[in-house]
């Protein structure tokens, strides 16, 4: 039943959406028919395999290639009728940063936000220090790009989106040929634009980055969003396991049986050593389990229930493994 309060709520608008959105190049259907949500406030994981579709849907949402059909609404404005008063609040990354290598971090920042058209040229020293903090780049500034280590060209590429206000920011794959340092850098930066109330795209095929900063995902093959929602709906598409330690081969193999006839799905042995076996939890209760287990003399050393994890998803989703190396 819904509340009073809850009818006179004001409905809000997402950051992002889209309904369904195609595009193709000659005979091949890049993008099909894909409706996308993105919260405001939240930060958005776009995931999939390279070639998945991610980078084409990403120009189209930044007005930098046309659709072939479907709609798009930015911030409440539909692109690209509205991309000109739209997109000077959306900040974006696409395909890496391009700034000029003898000039320091600064001086990059200057020359750009010089080409802003909506920005005073009275406040610009203002707006690219501000920009340099945000990223944790001030005392680097007046380092020469050259001198940039990858981690810090990225978070300068974030600070050049950064030089006005966003209400939201578009990175596809951010972390592309960093190190684990660097991408740890990027990280912390995403959440912490994310805790200033900037909404986050970030398009990525790595998977421990998404997991540990996201809060919703929205995952793609080849060209069709085959999963969205918030990283919990996400996860509980996955089946609970549990993980049966026993003493020795002969017991695993009872508890197999025990598990199996209690209606457990894909029971197998752990690793191929004989001491355990793991299955799809399903219905059954785990507490339930275990009197059944040591009630027929199974010599029970450990029993867990194992949550569902997001990689073996994805591999079912997608086809595909995902790079979990950072």
């Amino acid at each position: 039943m819904v509340s009073a309060h809850e009818e006179s709520a004001p409905r809000v608008e997402p950051a992002v959406a889209t309904r369904g959105l195609v595009k193709t190049y000659g005979r091949a259907r890049v993008v099909d028919g894909i409706d996308l949500l993105v919260p405001r406030g939240s930060v958005y994981g776009f995931l999939g395999p390279n070639g998945s579709g991610k980078t084409t849907t990403i120009r189209m949402l930044l007005g930098l290639v046309g659709s072939d059909s479907g709609d798009i609404d930015i911030l409440g404005r539909s692109i690209p009728a509205h991309a000109s008063d739209v997109l000077s609040r959306v900040g974006s990354l696409v395909e890496g940063p391009a700034f000029h290598n003898h000039l320091t971090g600064r001086a990059n920042l200057r020359r750009l936000d010089a080409v802003d058209d909506r920005a005073d040229p009275r406040t610009c020293r203002e707006r690219v220090d501000a920009a340099l903090t945000r990223v944790g780049l001030l005392a680097a500034a007046d380092k020469r790009f050259r001198a940039y280590s990858l981690g810090m060209r990225q978070r300068l590429a974030i600070a050049a989106a950064l030089l006005a206000e966003r209400d939201l920011l578009i990175l596809d794959e951010p972390t592309n040929g960093l190190d684990p340092q660097g991408t740890r850098e990027i990280r912390h930066l995403i959440s912490a634009l994310a805790a200033e109330g900037v909404t986050v795209l970030v398009s990525s095929h790595l998977l421990s980055e998404i997991e540990q900063v996201c809060t919703h995902l929205g995952v793609m093959r080849d060209g069709s969003l085959v999963a969205q929602g918030t990283v919990g709906e996400i996860r509980s598409l996955a089946p609970v396991q549990v993980r049966v330690t026993t003493t020795d081969a002969q017991h695993a193999a009872r508890a197999a049986e025990i598990l199996t006839s209690a209606g457990l799905a894909q029971v197998r042995d752990v690793d191929g050593a004989g001491a355990g076996v793991i299955a799809t939890l399903g219905d059954a209760r785990p507490e339930d389990l275990v009197t059944a287990l040591v009630g027929a003399g199974v010599g029970v050393r450990g029993f867990e229930v194992v949550p569902p994890r997001l990689e073996d998803l994805f591999v079912s989703l997608t086809g595909e493994g995902f790079d979990v190396s950072r």
